[in-house]
């Protein structure tokens, strides 16, 4: 069990840095709803400025768990272009997500009929748009934003 999870925690194949990823993404999820709700209760705001907060300390938390921790120590790539970089990715794959989601969802009224199945259809929504967004970033990031070649054009692959 150790062994696998030194791997895990070290390993750099796209395997290892996607499940890193992945519970990268589970906190910055866990940081934005706790926030979303836990604000407005503890501080009186308003729910669209507390889900404006959170989900851009969501953001920034994920910058620094990806930067460090996903996608490794060694990252050569400016922290200020990464960090805007990580900003625009999740900003296109939150769109991506949110249309995966709204297009299952008129999917599922035109062709579902059983009532049981209607009440289930945002669930199964959001996650199918969760996985495509997450699919998306992941590429777009690994390439892009956490790339050491992104800051060195002319580095060999």
């Amino acid at each position: 069990m150790k062994w696998y999870l030194c791997r895990y925690l070290h390993s750099q194949s796209r395997l290892a840095q996607f499940l890193r990823f992945a519970t990268v993404g589970l906190k910055m999820s866990l940081i934005d709803v706790g926030g979303t709700y836990l604000l407005p209760w503890l501080f009186g705001m308003k729910l669209h400025v507390a889900r404006i907060i959170s989900l851009t300390t969501a953001i920034m938390v994920g910058y620094l768990l990806n930067r460090y921790f996903t996608f490794g120590r060694d990252q050569r790539g400016s922290f200020h272009r990464q960090m805007a970089g990580h900003f625009g990715v999740h900003a296109a794959g939150g769109l991506l997500n949110y249309g995966v989601f709204n297009g299952v969802i008129a999917l599922g009224y035109s062709h579902l009929i059983q009532p049981q199945a209607l009440l289930l259809l945002p669930l199964v929504a959001i996650w199918i748009g969760g996985l495509v967004g997450l699919a998306f970033n992941f590429t777009v990031s690994s390439r892009l934003v956490f790339s050491n070649r992104a800051e060195n054009p002319g580095a060999a692959s």
